[in-house]
């Protein structure tokens, strides 16, 4: 039987299954060559590792976070300790706390390596530039990264899920398809923490808040992708995102992992099919798939997403997250949650927040 899990327990396993997921990518992140990989690590990588010399992330120790772990710590404190997401509150932390440490180089600051998006909207604050001028162009997942507090925040509120995302995201990117794509999954999260399964159904609850006004994406077809009612043409948007495109990517990918027609063996080979890159139109798709393969095993979800090479380190930590959001808290194995650095800490903010998600 299926243990019976509170919103409090999904809201949890979502946070730490996204730092469990960074933490784990600290030793074999960014390997290209799956040879090289294996040579390192072995021919499965089954927990924590330390970075090799001269690698990526190199000074870390098993366990540790990442800086996209650090972000996503600095921005779960600032929605425990302010009970809101308060951009204003962010902003500063990210510039006295983050910004403080960097030199707009690659390999700099807290968890060995800042990525594209930082780093430009760390120049245009060095440049004096407003918050509201920050964002970029850069493709990565790194406001995902970071959005997936407030998705767990705001879980029970799905329309100030979606509005407070989508202000965070902007201020480091602006790509209206990033934006989409980020505002999508962090949705996805929320619906799983309210409950919902991980299935072929999961895009129409949120094409069905999309249709009442509650998610800021605009659409035209009437139910299940049908043809627009008589009248409808030329009447305004309703919606920030020009297309729900990204709300309808989670039920193709959740029927996919489930057809006995479609098979990626190992799952790990994912990274294969949908890239092994830093965009976010690679990791994506691919967490989704982990996800829902093995929505009720977290072990082999995030593992799957960390031997397949290249990001990994997102991989598994969008990964850890909707699976964490599936399984709960209690569902993630123990040995994950203690060799996580800093355990206790980051235990009690995700309580913190989780109480936060279900008022």
């Amino acid at each position: 039987m299926k243990r019976e899990q509170s919103l409090a327990d999904r809201a949890q396993g979502a946070l730490i299954g996204a730092f469990i997921g960074d933490a784990l990518g600290v030793g074999p992140h960014w390997y290209y060559d799956l040879d090289a990989l294996r040579r390192n690590y072995g021919p499965w990588i089954e927990g924590y590792t330390d970075p090799k010399p001269g690698h990526y992330h190199e000074g870390l120790k098993a366990g540790d976070l990442s800086q996209d772990g650090f972000i996503l710590r600095l921005m779960t404190r600032s929605l425990v300790e302010r009970g809101a997401y308060d951009q204003t509150d962010f902003c500063a932390r990210l510039e006295s706390e983050l910004f403080s440490q960097l030199d707009g180089t690659p390999q700099s600051g807290p968890g060995g390596y800042t990525s594209q998006s930082i780093r430009e909207a760390y120049a245009k604050r060095q440049a004096g530039l407003p918050w509201s001028e920050t964002g970029g162009h850069a493709d990565d997942t790194e406001a995902l990264d970071r959005g997936i507090a407030i998705a767990v925040r705001y879980a029970s509120s799905p329309r100030e899920l979606a509005e407070n995302v989508a202000r965070n995201t902007a201020l480091t990117q602006i790509d209206d398809a990033v934006m989409a794509m980020t505002c999508a999954f962090s949705c996805v999260v929320g619906l799983l923490i309210e409950g919902h399964a991980f299935d072929a159904g999961i895009s129409g609850t949120l094409m069905a808040r999309v249709k009442s006004g509650v998610l800021p994406f605009y659409a035209v077809t009437s139910g299940n992708l049908q043809p627009p009612a008589a009248g409808t043409e030329g009447q305004p948007r309703a919606g920030h995102f020009a297309s729900p495109d990204a709300l309808l990517t989670p039920s193709f990918v959740a029927r996919a992992a489930v057809d006995p027609g479609i098979r990626i063996e190992p799952a790990w080979k994912v990274s294969l099919v949908y890239g092994m890159p830093c965009a976010i139109y690679h990791i994506v798709p691919a967490a989704y798939y982990l996800a829902a393969r093995f929505r009720d095993d977290f072990e082999s979800a995030v593992l799957h997403a960390i031997n397949g090479g290249g990001q990994n380190q997102s991989r598994a930590m969008l990964t850890g997250a909707l699976v964490g959001a599936q399984v709960g808290l209690a569902g993630i194995p123990e040995r994950f949650i203690e060799g996580l650095s800093d355990k206790a800490a980051l235990l009690q903010l995700a309580e913190q927040l989780a109480a936060q998600a279900g008022s």
